[in-house]
């Protein structure tokens, strides 16, 4: 398994996503979302799931977690339903039907669930397996680890710890119903600094 094995969509929204991510973003967080993307394929590739929509599942790695940044952060609703609305924008205006629209909307939101049943949304269980193993450290062995480590040499992680964990804190200070709240209670900090990824950069 290498990085080649998954060209980027070549599309409208696809561009238009890097284009947002990395206009809006720390190169940290846009970081975060293109090895997401990648771990998130890498586990589709590995568990041999089919039926993968990959444009869509591209343009919510890329754009699950800019309703952190100043520009489209909500002050009414979580970062994660913030970040899948810029998406709806952006699919919108790429010329997406309104359900496909509302698709990546729901795979951004379940990316923070703790869990997501494939069956329900697969594109959302992908997603949520792949921000986990990024941020927590969550299942590091669903992927090889040469794999691993050649994402982590093309993306590298920087300062994803300490920036990720003041975002989500205060996320988490701002809007004490979300789920950032719960991701801060459960040990985010900790986990983000005990994630194993670190250690094999």
């Amino acid at each position: 398994m290498r990085i080649a094995d998954f060209p980027v969509p070549d599309t409208t929204a696809a561009r238009g996503a890097l284009e947002l991510a990395t206009e809006y973003q720390s190169a940290a967080i846009t970081t975060h979302a293109l090895r997401s993307w990648l771990w998130a394929e890498g586990i589709a590739a590995t568990e041999r799931r089919t039926g993968v929509d990959h444009e869509l599942l591209y343009v919510a790695a890329v754009l699950h977690d800019i309703g952190t940044v100043t520009e489209y952060d909500n002050h009414t609703v979580s970062y994660e339903h913030a970040s899948g609305h810029v998406a709806v924008a952006l699919t919108a205006g790429a010329g997406w039907p309104a359900e496909r629209r509302h698709r990546v909307l729901d795979v951004i939101v379940r990316h923070n669930w703790p869990s997501v049943d494939p069956e329900l949304d697969l594109e959302g269980y992908l997603l949520e397996r792949a921000t986990g193993l990024d941020i927590t450290g969550s299942q590091p062995d669903a992927l090889p680890e040469a794999f691993l480590r050649e994402v982590l040499v093309a993306h590298p992680r920087g300062a994803l710890a300490t920036e990720f964990g003041r975002c989500v804190t205060d996320q988490a200070s701002r809007k004490p119903t979300t789920s950032a709240r719960r991701l801060v209670d459960g040990g985010l900090l900790r986990k983000l600094e005990e994630n194993p990824l670190e250690r094999l950069r």
